[in-house]
């Protein structure tokens, strides 16, 4: 289900509401002093780390060039 951020005119309270759309509906009907906040929409588009979504032969150029680095090097593999 959706989120939504509702508003109310008089106080300025704010808060998330998880509901259909009709549901939404129904509630701004019902109360006059509130009105539906523009939000963004949260999307997340990618998670963990990119050295975790890369193939064996990059980590091994990676481990190649740590060894041939230096003792402190902050190359992570």
């Amino acid at each position: 289900m959706p989120s939504y951020t509702l508003r109310n005119i008089k106080t300025k309270a704010e808060k998330d509401v998880i509901c259909s759309w009709a549901e939404l509906q129904k509630m701004l009907k019902a109360d006059d002093n509130l009105i539906q906040k523009l939000a963004l929409p949260k999307i997340i588009s990618e998670t963990g780390s990119l050295l975790a979504k890369t193939d064996n032969g990059w980590k091994d150029n990676l481990s190649r060039i740590k060894a041939g680095s230096g003792k402190n090097n902050t190359i992570k593999t």
